[in-house]
């Protein structure tokens, strides 16, 4: 194991286990991964060198990296070298559970979707858990011998290292973009993305995204059967009748007929474009994962979204103030903004190695912009002689800075379209200082994180 982080630990748990010898090593090892090490009974190479390392690397079996070692990390090389398989914690799981597993990945919405599914999934009947990408590792979850189905969140990180995964419903949401600062380049990122369907069989299923192009070109050569959902192309669920009341869910579910309306706009808690394909992606996933349509159903209506994911926190003077921090790409700003007739964007952040002048592609719907962060020179020169754009040195000002800017109907969003790793220690606590200084400024009582009806 390198990196002895919460699944590292989860890792090195299930290995010691099953009746594995296990060496941990991890270059920065704080108070948790020390005690991890600690209550595992394991001796932890702390900060070793790369001879150290290459040590370790060429006595072992196989190789077990921490999600989200960057691929330049020597790690990868050494075991190249020395001919010893890098594996991922989906690759322990398969070897030792054959249960159902349904995985969701893509660029943006993977909380959401396997949130989402799993819902339908319980609102079906069934036990289910979320993992993955999540507090609880999958090799963790399969401890528990109730569970029927696992809702996999399958990052690059764990898809690019596993040898084979097979899941019995991957679904692919979208491409953009992203964590470029770790995958070495935009071709490895888009490569384990499609990891999601390489290793599927003619009775597994494949769910993509018909919208997308990326997505759609890997469709066609899967394996797998083919579902697709979409807004504007046509597809097996899809959007009937726009996104404003009227406008309906379709999709084919078994014993129904041949396609049948799902759900109707006006009956979601949440209805931005970005919400509805979330909807449509889930209602595919779960469907082939053996909800009901009852169940799917229940599931998109009750579900009011995640913090932190284009969250209303507050309204004053005819404006509204929403905390989408967890947009840490352009995409997944844009995505956003696109939801909106007239905003002021806070952005910025630490960027991720990406094209912040993917922002500007959504100006339209931009009216005046705040830049933060370490990235605000960059989104100031992405915006210069487009829109009006103010640099704001810390949270309070960004607000202070966007109130004064508003106007009556104006949405005041935090998409930053980076990393919050410059002023916070997660996105989740940017977010959080966005609303407390929104309610200190403007006055706004608390409300409940949801996205706009």
């Amino acid at each position: 194991m390198v990196g002895l982080g919460v699944t590292g630990a989860a890792v090195a748990r299930a290995l010691m286990a099953h009746g594995h010898d296990v060496v941990a090593a991890d270059d920065a090892p704080g108070p948790a991964p020390r005690a991890a090490a600690d209550d595992l009974g394991l001796d932890l190479a702390a900060a070793p060198t790369d001879d150290e390392l290459a040590a370790l690397v060429a006595a072992a079996e196989a190789v077990l990296p921490a999600p989200g070692l960057p691929a330049r990390h020597p790690l990868f090389a050494l075991a190249r070298v020395a001919g010893v398989p890098v594996l991922s914690e989906f690759d322990l799981a398969s070897w030792w559970d054959d249960r159902p597993l349904l995985a969701i990945t893509g660029t943006d919405g993977k909380t959401t979707v396997t949130t989402l599914v799993r819902e339908m999934l319980v609102a079906s009947g069934m036990v289910a858990v979320a993992v993955g990408n999540t507090p609880v590792p999958l090799v963790a979850a399969i401890d528990d011998p109730a569970t029927d189905v696992f809702v996999v969140e399958a990052s690059s990180f764990r898809l690019e290292h596993s040898q084979r995964f097979a899941p019995a419903v991957g679904t692919w949401l979208n491409f953009a973009p992203d964590h470029l600062d770790s995958h070495p380049d935009l071709t490895s990122y888009e490569a384990a993305k499609a990891g999601i369907w390489r290793d599927q069989s003619a009775d597994q299923v494949a769910v993509g995204n018909a919208d997308d192009p990326v997505v759609a070109r890997h469709l066609a050569g899967a394996r797998a059967r083919h579902v697709t959902f979409g807004l504007a192309a046509d597809a097996d669920f899809q959007l009937v009748g726009g996104a404003a009341p009227g406008g309906r869910l379709t999709g084919p579910v078994a014993g129904h007929g041949d396609v049948v309306e799902i759900a109707r706009v006006e009956e979601l808690g949440r209805a931005l474009p970005h919400d509805i394909a979330n909807g449509l992606a889930a209602a595919a996933t779960a469907l082939a994962g053996g909800a009901s349509a009852e169940g799917v159903r229940r599931g998109l209506l009750e579900f009011r979204g995640l913090p932190h994911r284009v969250a209303l926190v507050g309204e004053a003077g005819g404006v509204r103030f929403y905390d989408d921090s967890k947009a840490t790409t352009p995409h997944a700003a844009a995505t956003a903004i696109a939801g909106f007739e007239s905003v002021v964007l806070i952005a910025g952040g630490r960027n991720k190695g990406l094209d912040l002048t993917k922002l500007v592609e959504s100006a339209a719907s931009i009216r005046a912009v705040v830049a933060i962060g370490e990235a605000a020179p960059q989104v100031a020169a992405a915006f210069d002689g487009v829109r009006p754009v103010t640099r704001a040195g810390s949270m309070d000002e960004a607000v202070r800075v966007a109130v004064d800017v508003a106007r009556p109907g104006d949405a005041v969003l935090l998409s930053p379209g980076c990393a919050s790793f410059d002023w916070y220690g997660s996105y989740g606590e940017r977010g959080d200082d966005f609303a407390r200084v929104v309610r200190e400024v403007t006055g706004a009582s608390e409300v409940p994180q949801r996205g706009p009806a």
